[in-house]
């Protein structure tokens, strides 16, 4: 496991905790990592794709 400190706006912060009062996730931990997870999920398409272009960038043009 990996140890983060970020900031956030505080109305997002009391949406957060507001979600783990009412028993919607454990702890803000559950929630980050849950939010975190789905995110990455819902951008891989478009991760991928642009790491493909930098890839082909790199193999036509070199890292310079």
């Amino acid at each position: 496991m990996t140890t983060l400190q970020t900031q956030i706006p505080d109305q997002l912060l009391q949406q957060a905790q507001y979600l783990v009062q009412q028993g919607w996730v454990a702890n803000m931990d559950e929630l980050i990592a849950e939010s975190m997870r789905r995110y990455l999920e819902s951008h891989r398409e478009a991760m991928t794709e642009q790491f493909i272009r930098e890839d082909v960038e790199w193999g036509l043009h070199g890292a310079g």
